[in-house]
């Protein structure tokens, strides 16, 4: 890639999150004692999904959307445990499911030995600093920006002016944001002024009218963009 720096999300782009989300939600509702059924996580993945988008919306914040998700998903199967403990349940055990798509390490390793390498995630500070700052693969990047610890989260490109602002940074044609969420990482990246790579391992039909710069359908087509 001629890009000097490659800026990559995490989750499902790196990071398997949801099967790192599917293992820290069956442990909960085994803590929280409710029966699991594969119905619950297809319920709470909808209402998540749901709730994160009005996070980009700015109409709630995330310390809300910690108990709130869950809130509504126990409402949903008319169980009456208490949100939040499941919610601190939930995030225990997440903390420490760190699982990577394969081939991501290789990945990294390699593009760290001829670009600069930056993550910037949405996600949680409690659950990211151990799930991605003590991952395998988090000693090659030179920095890792997580929105809860900016105040700000992707497509702000408010993310990226204060999580770089100490970083000696390339011109911006030769920066580019790798990630797979059309919502916030490849808007994002347009907001800043920068190229984009879609990274769609889903084989996801684009429907939002979100045009990225380039798509890939396998992390290994990274090193075919030129």
């Amino acid at each position: 890639m001629n890009y000097k720096m490659i800026i990559f999300d995490a989750d499902d782009t790196l990071f398997d999150f949801s099967k790192s989300e599917e293992y820290a939600f069956r442990n909960a509702m085994e803590e929280n004692n409710i029966d699991y059924m594969d119905k619950h996580f297809i319920i709470y993945k909808k209402i998540n999904e749901a709730i994160w988008k009005e996070f980009e919306k700015g109409l709630i914040t995330q310390k809300k959307l910690k108990v709130v998700r869950f809130k509504r998903f126990l409402e949903a199967i008319n169980e009456s445990a208490d949100a939040t403990l499941f919610s601190e349940s939930f995030m225990n055990n997440l903390e420490h499911a760190s699982f990577l798509f394969d081939g991501a390490e290789k990945l990294i390793q390699d593009l760290s030995k001829t670009h600069r390498l930056v993550m910037v995630t949405n996600g949680l500070t409690r659950v990211q600093r151990t799930r991605i700052r003590k991952s395998i693969i988090a000693k090659y990047f030179e920095k890792i920006i997580i929105s809860e610890e900016i105040g700000y989260a992707k497509p702000n490109p408010m993310i990226f002016e204060e999580g770089l602002k100490n970083v000696s940074l390339p011109n911006k044609e030769d920066i580019v944001i790798i990630g797979d969420s059309l919502t916030s990482d490849i808007p994002g990246g347009i907001n800043y002024g920068i190229d984009t790579i879609w990274c769609n391992l889903r084989n996801r039909i684009n429907n939002k009218g979100i045009n990225p710069t380039y798509e890939i359908k396998e992390l290994s087509e990274i090193h075919l963009i030129k």
